[in-house]
């Protein structure tokens, strides 16, 4: 089991998620960011290491306009060298490395061009990860999309499309259930249809689901992940005091993160913290971890 954060460090002095307005977009400044974003999760990477932090979510933003039409740079090549030096940290680390493209990525949307650039967002997140040459237990996780009206019908054209997606993003995808549309419930349908594995999201089946016990939904949820998927994984929060329901903490809270490791026993995952003070949280759900025989040392 290892456990770790999002995207963002708050105890380094940088961002690798550097962008830039798309109106001011130009080479020079797409290879200033990329060259930025790079190092900074160099850095970040190293700073989990020394603290056993050994799973990370990679920010969307490593290479800003990446799947734009106004994109015509070959960051790919050009930036080959470092993503796979990168690679390297992670593979001789340990590392397990997720990504989460944002809440525009719709692959059940009734508009096509939302779909087909939804579909450009996937490629362009599966080639981070091929350059840095890491296995499919790296991730990209993606919400099951919008209700539009009909389920049902909802449903079932994410099937469509996600069938006729290439190999290659398949073996990369992961579908976690949602706060307000679609539940576990809904996740297990989708499985049943196409065989993507199921990311659980702790807080959000706090606030939206069908009575399901967190034994029986992490019992279902293995079922979904194969071998070379690596261990499941799961999205750790909870509920910020006197914010909508769904909202994130902004620090951890001993007695319920003791009690999730408790009522998730003796299941075997991998623990994203969805919490806003990113690695402080982690450290401390560490430390909490290490009496849990799960938990890698």
């Amino acid at each position: 089991m290892k456990i770790g954060y999002p995207c963002i460090n708050r105890t380094l002095e940088c961002k690798a998620n550097r962008t830039f307005r798309l109106k001011s977009y130009s080479e020079s400044k797409l290879v200033e960011k990329v060259e930025n974003n790079l190092n900074c999760l160099d850095k970040i990477l190293k700073y989990n290491i020394k603290n056993n932090i050994l799973f990370f979510r990679i920010t969307s933003d490593i290479v800003p306009f990446a799947s734009h039409p106004i994109c015509k740079y070959n960051w790919q090549k050009n930036f080959r060298d470092k993503f796979e030096k990168i690679g390297d940290v992670i593979k001789n680390n340990n590392i397990r490395i997720s990504m989460h493209p944002d809440q525009f990525i719709v692959l059940n949307s009734k508009n096509k061009d939302v779909v087909n650039r939804s579909i450009d967002e996937l490629i362009y997140h599966t080639e981070i990860l091929d350059l840095m040459r890491l296995d499919a237990t790296a991730k990209i996780q993606l919400h099951v999309g919008g209700a539009y009206d009909d389920k049902e019908k909802s449903l079932d054209r994410f099937v469509k499309v996600y069938n006729n997606l290439n190999e290659n993003i398949k073996k990369r995808l992961v579908i976690e259930n949602d706060d307000k549309i679609f539940s576990f419930k809904h996740c297990i349908y989708l499985y049943e249809k196409t065989k993507v594995p199921i990311l659980f999201d702790f807080l959000h089946h706090r606030v939206f689901n069908n009575g399901e016990s967190i034994r029986k939904v992490l019992e279902l949820q293995r079922l979904t992940w194969k071998k070379n998927d690596g261990l499941p994984m799961v999205d750790y929060s909870l509920q910020k005091p006197n914010f909508r329901p769904g909202s994130h903490a902004e620090k951890i809270n001993i007695k319920d993160f003791q009690n999730f490791l408790k009522i998730t026993y003796p299941f075997d995952i991998d623990i994203m913290l969805e919490i806003k003070d990113k690695e402080n949280s982690a450290i401390k759900a560490i430390e909490l971890a290490k009496k849990d025989n799960r938990f890698l040392t």
